[in-house]
């Protein structure tokens, strides 16, 4: 008999293939200049905080409009806050809502930093903002995000000395497609690509503006943002600028109501970040009339196509993020349908998209609808749950295994539930667990 363990002999014999993630490559293609919104300039630089000078670590973006810029952020609510977060948050609640800057570093997280870390973050928003020309006394004005590994301090006196030199810096700013796609190189950490989307958006009464966005991530995905006056709960970090006129108020909405239905709605691993932050900036330059900017109420009608539209590009920027997932080798689309409420839907949504034994199964190609029905029912509903009314399915329906395997076998599926309760529904975007998201984030800190 043989001594060697059971499971050692079937894992030599096995005939399983491990699959890789193909190339994301397409997901990045160049974009025409007249998409992008007007009165923004902006760039990656190198700074030092990677060691690769030949790789971009800093991104700067200034809001150049004669208009005020209305500004509206979302952030974690992960107890231990990165300094970055905390910064901008003050930022926003001193300026009731009006910046006209953003600085973000990769490499380094500058979270769980203390007071050191505090004082960096405050000393980036104010060299950035020394970038602008000033009309008032202000020299807060200018947000902060940092991505990359918690617990150490950023190499401040670096990125100092890379904002301090003004004339060279400013011809490094730009405003068309390549300047964009700079600042996304430098918002990178392990994301495989520059993930960068633009397009016009129709507010109604022949008015148009334009809005583009740069978000990054592909681990430690998993956001639950809210508004800065909201209490406190690998990372996503995510800029939009639009040059639409809008109220901080009314801007702040839109952005709290779309953040609900896009990077609130995706995962790659259920952790949530210390930095997750959205920001998104109005800044009025597409208004060349000189007409007021949209309110939620007295404009209500443009406010809803504002609101729709930012929604609907939001979600193509988190699919991004899931599209990059470490590891990924699909794309996976949660429905669930027939709630009594929206939140309900979402809940039982997040959960299948975080189940590892779902996720696996994914990876597997394995339609174990078992795996999806055991985390639907383990999420308290405000409505009971009738185990005899809910409903299973791997887009395309009806079909048997050998069909079922096939459709896992794509690279974008979607993954279904019934639940015959009610009339709302939720979506939730996720990816499958491999082998190679074990080890990028073994080798993270290595």
């Amino acid at each position: 008999m043989s001594s060697t363990p059971a499971w050692k002999r079937l894992a030599s014999t096995s005939t399983f293939t491990a699959k890789t993630a193909s190339s994301k490559a397409h997901l990045h293609k160049p974009i025409p200049d007249d998409l992008f919104p007007r009165g923004y300039v902006l760039g990656g630089v190198h700074s030092g905080v990677k060691k690769n000078a030949s790789v971009l670590d800093l991104a700067i973006l200034l809001s150049t409009s004669s208009r005020p810029t209305a500004a509206a952020a979302s952030f974690t609510r992960n107890a231990f806050q990165a300094a970055p977060v905390v910064v901008s948050k003050d930022v926003l609640k001193q300026t009731a809502g009006r910046a006209r800057g953003l600085v973000v570093n990769s490499g380094c997280a500058n979270a769980v930093t203390g007071r050191q870390g505090l004082a960096d973050a405050w000393a980036m928003s104010r060299a950035t903002a020394a970038l602008l020309p000033r009309s008032s006394s202000s020299e807060t004005d200018t947000l902060v995000m940092s991505t990359g590994v918690i617990g150490q301090t950023l190499p401040i006196s670096k990125i100092l000395a890379a904002l301090q030199p003004r004339a060279a810096l400013a011809q490094t700013l730009a405003s068309g497609f390549s300047a964009w796609e700079a600042a996304a190189q430098a918002f990178m950490t392990t994301d495989t690509f520059p993930k960068l989307r633009a397009r016009a958006l129709e507010l109604g009464g022949g008015r148009t503006c334009r809005i583009a966005g740069i978000d990054k991530g592909a681990g430690m995905i998993h956001p639950d943002m809210a508004g800065p006056a909201a209490a406190p709960h690998a990372t996503l970090l995510g800029c939009i600028a639009t040059d639409a006129a809008v109220t901080p108020a009314a801007l702040q909405t839109a952005l709290d109501y779309a953040v609900r239905r896009s990077f609130n709605a995706i995962s790659v691993d259920g952790d949530m970040s210390t930095n997750d932050t959205v920001v998104l900036f109005a800044n009025g330059a597409a208004d060349a009339g000189g007409g007021g900017e949209i309110d939620e109420t007295r404009d209500r009608a443009a406010f809803v196509r504002f609101r729709d539209g930012l929604t609907e590009f939001m979600q193509e920027l988190a699919q991004l993020v899931v599209r990059d997932g470490e590891g990924a080798t699909k794309f996976v689309t949660v429905s669930v349908e027939g709630a009594s409420s929206y939140e309900d839907a979402h809940k039982i949504a997040s959960k299948i998209s975080t189940s590892a034994l779902v996720k696996t199964a994914l990876y597997g190609e394995d339609a174990n609808w078992g795996r999806v029905l055991a985390a639907t029912g383990s999420v308290p509903l405000s409505a009971p749950l009738d185990p005899t009314r809910v409903n299973v399915s791997f887009v395309p329906t009806d079909v048997d295994e050998v069909r079922a395997k096939e459709i896992l076998s794509a690279e974008d599926l979607e993954v279904r539930v019934e639940l015959d309760l009610g009339s709302e529904g939720a979506k939730y975007w996720t990816c499958d667990f491999s082998y190679e998201y074990v080890r990028i984030n073994g080798d993270y800190r290595s």
